[in-house]
């Protein structure tokens, strides 16, 4: 068994921001140390609002190489394009 804590991913939302974001990773025991360690590296500006802790371990990724015959098929689904949409005056810039 490794003596080494987890690896988690951590993701801030800034003042301003509406979204999270990756900004780093840490080791931690747990997720609550993983967030207060979270706090004390990436926030340190009072930059963030809200903090995400993620392990590393849980985080499913495609393969750049599987990116082909992973996004290809949405390719023929052209009705999910804006493009057939008329936006009207009335509801000024989306």
């Amino acid at each position: 068994m490794s003596s080494e804590w987890p690896l988690w991913e951590v993701f801030i939302r800034g003042q301003h921001g509406l979204n999270h974001r990756h900004v780093g990773s840490l080791h931690a025991p747990d997720a609550e140390m993983a967030i207060n360690n979270a706090r004390d590296v990436y926030t340190r500006r009072n930059e963030g609002v809200s903090i995400w802790v993620v392990r590393s371990s849980d985080i499913v990724a495609s393969a750049p190489s599987e990116k082909g015959p992973l996004f290809e098929p949405s390719n023929s689904k052209v009705y999910r394009h804006p493009t057939f949409f008329d936006i009207p005056d009335e509801v000024g810039h989306m």
